[in-house]
């Protein structure tokens, strides 16, 4: 289980913030600090911008022009940590570098092990030496972190006093000319508190060996010694300062003079997402004929095993007795007909139709491989980045994804019928997986990926619908541009494996058109794997 985020706040004794890295004074103006000039530091990016025409390798652009710094705010067990996680996991998924600076980790990096509630009290002053130590390292690792390429950092953490939050403006706003914006939640509802206090806070390291009675209830004095000095966030009194307010898990948010296209991307997100307990069920459309003749894209129609799977799915969501479940699918026939028999309402998506492959559409990988074998090979350099010849690449498709994204979190029980490339980006929001590994998770077809979002993540299920199809997945290969015997119709007339692979014999040949579904990615934890009875 997570870490709770509360440690470091109160007085602003002892807390110094180390010297800004290298800046130069311009005339431009802070976003937080109207009307004055600041220094600006200088901001070397890890990524290429793009400009003018499209590079088929696709090198990210760097959508952050200034750095942010997203301060969270409010007392304990007001799911800080799960809001900055959430946030953390939304940005890089969009291709933006964001990390979660959580100051509780720091504190228990520094003390040796935590005794009780004393150590929070605001009369400690050994223990308030040693929070605000820890905060200032933070703060440090911050800067570092930005300096070597970083974005967004999210700096989680109580922040409960307008000290504290001005002394963090002074050191990110006027120091270093980076942008900030502060988070608040705020929590009253003690049925709410108690909740998260028991699902995440007493399994935290500071309460191993404790029960949990008596955890919850050093937990709650802990939260008396913060509410002594807690000072909620004011737009008169800390009126130049950008932030927003969320109330009770969503149910009122205020937002407070936020600046840019970041912020406002911030903003909209934390709008969306709830905290009401729910599945997401993620499926491919049934096997086409297509998938069987090893093509890709299209708009084929189901194979009779694909059509068979459709009628296992169909049975398999009645037997779940799912409450108030919506299905989703693209425009394509396949996925279409694949749902088709599902007893619930229905809503077709064009943002989940297929990747576009562009001129590669309806084409055998060995038929990409013979006829295009430079973007072949471009493809396998740069997989997430690569865009086919007029389509798209994965990074194209996030992008596409992000309003079903958007309403994925606001929604309750959903199935979504989808394909391969599609799944695979939603796989990798929900799973939090970088873009380099986003290409090659493995979606099986016939397969029933179950997401139920718990404190700081998402528990994962595959359930294996036993129907054989294809096996569609292609690895990342060892060389560039270098298809497997599995992918070519007659494997004796491609090059020698051994002589690609670097192994000492080649592997065995496999006929693309009887393979059964490859074993299932180890990338995801809490694998499980349920069967499935089918009535007849």
């Amino acid at each position: 289980m997570e870490h709770e985020e509360e440690s470091g706040n109160g007085s602003s004794e002892g807390f110094e913030l180390a010297p800004p890295p290298i800046m130069t004074t311009t005339n431009h103006y802070g976003a937080n600090s109207p009307g004055s000039a600041i220094p600006i530091c200088c901001y070397r990016s890890r990524h290429v911008m793009l400009c003018g025409r499209n590079n088929s390798l696709g090198e990210r652009a760097n959508y952050v022009n200034t750095p942010h710094i997203i301060a969270m705010v409010g007392l304990p067990a007001r799911g800080k940590t799960y809001i900055a996680k959430k946030l953390s996991r939304y940005l890089n998924w969009i291709g933006i570098n964001t990390r979660v600076f959580n100051l509780g980790e720091y504190r228990r990096q520094a003390t040796s092990a935590y005794r009780n509630h004393d150590f929070f009290r605001l009369d400690n002053r050994e223990a308030m030496a040693i929070r605000n130590k820890c905060a200032q390292d933070a703060l440090d690792d911050v800067s570092n972190w930005i300096e070597s390429g970083g974005e967004v950092a999210v700096f989680d953490a109580t922040n409960t006093t307008r000290e504290r939050r001005r002394l963090i403006y002074e050191w990110v706003v006027r120091k270093l000319g980076y942008k900030l914006f502060f988070v608040e939640s705020i929590c009253d509802d003690p049925n709410i508190v108690e909740q998260n206090i028991m699902e995440v806070k007493v399994h935290s390291p500071d309460y191993q060996g404790m029960n949990n009675e008596e955890a919850l209830k050093d937990f709650l004095q802990r939260i008396c010694h913060y509410e002594t000095q807690y000072e909620t966030m004011d737009e008169d009194k800390e009126s130049i300062f950008s932030f927003m307010k969320i109330f009770n898990t969503g149910e009122k948010i205020l937002v407070h003079k936020h600046e840019g296209h970041i912020q406002s991307r911030i903003v909209y997100y934390l709008m969306n997402i709830h905290i009401t307990p729910r599945t997401i069920y993620l499926t491919r459309h049934g096997e086409t004929e297509f998938n069987q003749g090893g093509r890709i894209g299209g708009d084929s129609d189901l194979s009779n095993r694909g059509r068979s799977y459709a009628k296992a799915l169909s049975q398999y969501i009645k037997e779940q007795n799912i409450p108030s479940l919506r299905v989703w699918t693209s425009w394509l026939k396949r996925t279409i007909q694949t749902a088709s028999g599902i007893d619930a309402p229905q809503e077709r998506w064009k943002a989940l139709n297929e990747i576009d492959a562009g001129t590669c559409e309806e084409m055998t990988y060995e038929e990409i491989a013979d006829k295009f074998p430079e973007e072949f090979a471009s493809r396998d350099q740069s997989k997430f980045s690569y865009r086919y010849p007029r389509g798209e690449s994965y990074e194209d498709l996030v992008a596409r994804l992000e309003p079903v994204i958007m309403e994925l979190e606001r929604q309750e029980n959903v199935l979504v019928v989808g394909h391969q490339a599609v799944i695979r980006c939603l796989l990798a929001y929900f799973l939090d997986k970088p873009s380099d590994e986003l290409p090659y998770l493995q979606v099986p077809l016939h397969t029933v990926i179950k997401l139920t979002p718990v404190a700081y993540g998402c528990r994962v299920e595959y359930v294996k619908i036993p129907i054989e199809a294809v096996d569609t997945h292609r690895p990342k290969p060892r060389i560039p541009g270098y298809l497997d015997d599995k992918f070519r119709r007659n494997p004796s007339n491609a090059p020698n494996s051994a002589a690609h692979s670097g192994t000492s014999s080649p592997e065995p040949d496999r006929e693309f058109f009887d393979t059964k579904d490859s074993s299932l990615s180890e990338d995801s934890t809490d694998l499980s794997i349920e069967p499935l009875k089918i009535s007849n």
